[in-house]
């Protein structure tokens, strides 16, 4: 017990002084204006070309690739997938998918729901190395479903 409000009463005094020569400020709010969903992704774009809003392209879709949206839907918010684009790749119909941070893989997938790689994400940045043409030699982007926010 003794040990315990030792640590904590260290960890308080290690978060340094309060700074006394900063002045109070007058007003403790911040007001944000966020711009309508609809405008936002209307003026969006992710690599290539405009994106599209989603809709009904969710009905043509593999049934894997429902799922995996599905699940999406069903995790917190914060590790939730941004988004979700079709692509053309290699003459097939692919599915990326942004994930929530930039230290994550963004995975490729197929109709059938085999990753394929990751074009970018991770630590570096560009992804595991699997498809690195993938954003040169992709076309038809159409995004399929976004995170609401």
């Amino acid at each position: 017990m003794i040990k315990l409000v030792f640590i904590s009463g260290v960890i308080m005094l290690s978060c340094g002084p309060v700074k006394t020569n900063q002045p109070v400020a007058k007003i403790d709010t911040i007001k944000v204006v966020v711009p309508a969903v609809e405008q936002v992704i209307n003026s969006m774009t992710v690599h290539k070309g405009e994106v599209k809003k989603p809709g009904k392209n969710i009905r043509a879709l593999p049934a894997c690739i429902k799922n995996k949206i599905n699940t999406f839907k069903k995790a917190r918010k914060h590790e939730q997938p941004q988004k979700v684009i079709e692509y053309v790749y290699m003459d097939k119909k692919v599915y990326y998918i942004v994930m929530p941070c930039c230290d994550f893989f963004n995975e490729v997938y197929d109709a059938t729901c085999k990753l394929m790689g990751s074009p970018d994400g991770g630590i570096t940045g560009r992804g595991d190395g699997k498809l690195p043409d993938f954003f040169k030699k992709t076309s038809k982007e159409k995004l399929i479903w976004q995170a609401s926010k």
